[in-house]
């Protein structure tokens, strides 16, 4: 945030910094309190270290129920990452897309390890690769902001509404849904 805010600026600064602390929530129930039992491990480790395999796994499938749990295991590890891409390159002054890429990769292969020591699901290099998709996509949809509109002002503004209009999903998923996978 360059040079002085009026209020207006600082009010949806202050509330962008807001729903992205909720957002930083909502991943840390999503990604691991969700998946831990009240006794310990909810189920044994397992791990992939071979790129594709589980998707490759998910195509070639002939069952209807793993199609459908792939598809939402796909989209939905890209679409969790989506926000923090276009959160970092907003609020970070460098906006070099390489640096962000490089923290959205740390922050996910943290979360296959933490779920690895936790024994809470499977650590998959998969996951770790749709989420970097994801956390790109956040960051092209940052740059396609700023080309579209070519002012921060106005790019704060949009990244306001859009965290305006996210902000009741991630409540409702932070305090009404127990997430169970």
């Amino acid at each position: 945030m360059r040079g002085i805010m009026n209020k207006r600026e600082r009010i949806e600064t202050v509330f962008i910094y807001g729903v992205f602390i909720c957002y930083i929530l909502f991943l840390i129930k999503l990604l691991i309190l969700s998946r831990m039992s009240h006794f310990g491990p909810s189920e044994p480790w397992t791990f992939n270290l071979i790129p594709f395999n589980t998707i490759k796994e998910y195509i070639f499938s002939n069952s209807a129920n793993i199609k459908r749990f792939a598809y939402g295991n796909v989209v939905g590890n890209i679409a969790i990452f989506i926000p923090l891409g276009a959160y970092l390159s907003f609020f970070k002054n460098n906006k070099e897309g390489k640096t962000n890429l490089l923290f959205i990769f740390a922050v996910s292969l943290s979360v296959e390890i933490i779920q690895g020591i936790l024994g809470i699901g499977a650590s998959d290099i998969d996951d770790i690769i749709l989420n970097c998709l994801g956390g790109w996509i956040g960051i092209l949809g940052y740059k396609f902001l700023l080309f579209v509109f070519r002012d921060d002002k106005k790019v704060r503004t949009a990244i306001a509404i859009l965290s305006a209009i996210g902000l009741p999903r991630l409540i409702f998923y932070l305090f009404i849904m127990r997430m169970k996978f």
